[in-house]
């Protein structure tokens, strides 16, 4: 039996899973790491990336009988590299919040909305800046097209990833030619020795040939892997997030909630302004989306859990931390709409959405909170979607409707808690299939099978629906109207607590 494989570089772990004929799960591996903060930015060393994707791989079992592979990672950010492929600078990830001026400066430019996140905010940032290495710049790309490139010898990235380094035309599916000459013309720029256009890597969509193995990629990966496997176009792990929860039509979304948290909701038409909190990209087929994207999800939660595991083994228990997780999710469930009163900031990284250039994790409660493990735990949980409901209002109000979200990653892994506080916090049911803990490696397994099995003319959204998740099992959560009323007196006393979220960056 052929399998596919589905490699994800996410920001804590790097995994890889196979696929069998009929879709699911066969085998997967991983390797765990952590972002570094080093002379003022958020980096990991390329070393690691091929440290960890050979650790992951060695756990997946027959990796003689792979058909097709594709390579996925935390999107956006700035890998640049002269004509050799040296790195110029050290990796700029997603979570850095230095390029504030280049992005707001191509926002007006384009009159569309450019992340501080996105490629081309930092390599305009970098111009600013009067970096050294500009000039010598002959690549930019992203951590997927940079794995994909050293594997294949094909330098392209999906559309979807793509559409996070620079604006696309979902029309023509490719980057907009118009704003390129806008960003050409920049007095900074046409001084430049180089056009961004042969910067930036070509643009495939899913379903297309993006090469295959070479002998010089399998030599990286110590032969773990046998040369002439075909790849899928590498994706960022939204489009892998939207493929493996088979929303990739219109007036679906999913929500992926892990380390940074982030909804992807497929437009049916264009929005009518332009929102510095919403982020324009693309499906892995290139239909336009409207993405809502927050630095932070569950660090924090994640460093309570520690504690609280901590204390548990002060009394001599050693509880299981995936049981811990559990018994503290369900605990929230007993907690009071609104928290009791209790407030949680989990700003360990600035925030995009709500303009922040750091972060300093909060706990607050008034004198006469009710301060129990359930009503603090609820708001532990509240707050890794809290900044996602302030964008979310906003398309709200754009009158974009969602039939139904699919929740993925960590935050749904404990049935129906994740799922029943979403529902709340964005009016609209929220689905979660089994393989919702999965997310962005069983996506991009997916886009491969894809390209491998597609019929001639068949559309992603019709290979997905009709043939990998029809009938699947899963769990659909209706909004609570009193989780809902709970959730949005939390989040007016949220937007009040960003203000002491502010005073403590500028003060600690």
């Amino acid at each position: 039996m052929k399998t596919c494989l589905g490699i994800e570089l996410g920001s804590t772990r790097i995994k890889a899973m196979t696929i069998d004929e009929g879709f699911q799960p066969v085998s997967s591996g991983d390797y765990t790491w952590a972002s570094r903060y080093k002379n003022g930015v958020w980096t990991y060393p390329l070393e690691e990336v091929w440290t960890g994707l050979k650790t992951a791989l060695s756990q997946v079992e027959g990796r003689e009988d792979i058909a097709a592979m594709g390579v996925s990672a935390m999107m956006h950010g700035y890998l640049a590299f002269d004509k050799d492929w040296k790195l110029l600078t050290p990796f700029r990830t997603w979570q850095n919040t230095i390029t504030g001026p280049a992005a707001a400066e191509l926002t007006e430019l384009f009159g569309f909305n450019i992340p501080q996140r996105w490629s081309i905010a930092h390599l305009y940032q970098a111009v600013l800046n009067g970096e050294a290495h500009v000039p010598q710049i002959a690549h930019i790309t992203t951590l997927a097209g940079y794995v994909h490139y050293m594997l294949t010898g094909v330098n392209a990235v999906g559309v979807g990833e793509a559409s996070g380094m620079f604006p696309i035309d979902s029309a023509a599916l490719g980057y907009d030619a118009g704003m390129l000459a806008k960003f050409s013309a920049l007095p900074k720029v046409e001084a430049l020795p180089w056009k961004l256009e042969d910067l930036l890597p070509k643009v495939l969509t899913a379903g297309e040939s993006a090469g295959m193995l070479t002998e010089s990629g399998a030599a990286l990966l110590d032969g773990l892997l046998v040369p002439g496997i075909p790849f899928a176009p590498a994706e960022g792990d939204a489009g892998t997030g939207m493929t493996a929860t088979n929303a990739v039509a219109p007036r679906t979304g999913n929500v992926s909630a892990g380390t940074s948290i982030f909804s992807m909701v497929v437009l049916e038409k264009p929005l009518e302004k332009v929102y510095e909190e919403i982020d324009l990209v693309t499906t892995p087929a290139g239909a336009p989306v409207a993405m809502v994207h927050c630095n932070n999800c569950t660090n924090d939660t994640n460093a309570w859990v520690n504690v609280l595991g901590e204390a548990a083994r002060l009394f001599g228990a050693n509880p299981d931390s995936g049981e811990l997780y559990t018994k503290l999710y369900e605990k929230s469930l007993e907690g009071e709409a609104d928290c009791g009163g209790v407030l949680v900031c989990n700003y360990l990284a600035g925030e995009g959405v709500t303009h922040m250039d750091a972060g300093r994790p909060l706990a607050v409660r008034t004198p006469e909170a009710n301060f129990t493990l359930a009503n603090f735990f609820k708001a532990q949980l509240y707050a890794t979607m809290s900044t996602l409901k302030i964008g979310m209002d906003i398309l709200a109000e754009e009158g974009v409707a969602i039939d139904s979200l699919t929740g993925h990653g960590g935050l749904f892994k404990t049935p129906v808690v994740g799922q029943s506080y979403l529902a709340a916090a964005c009016g609209a049911p929220v689905a979660c299939m089994e393989t919702a803990g999965e997310g962005g490696p069983y996506g991009m397994a997916l886009l491969a099978a894809y390209m491998l099995r597609k019929a001639e003319g068949e559309r992603l959204e019709d290979f997905l629906g009709k043939r990998v998740f029809a009938g699947s099992a899963g769990t659909t959560v209706q909004p609570s109207a009193a989780l809902a009323e709970g959730f949005n007196t939390y989040i007016r006393r949220y937007k009040a607590l960003l203000e002491v979220e502010r005073a403590a960056v500028e003060h600690l």
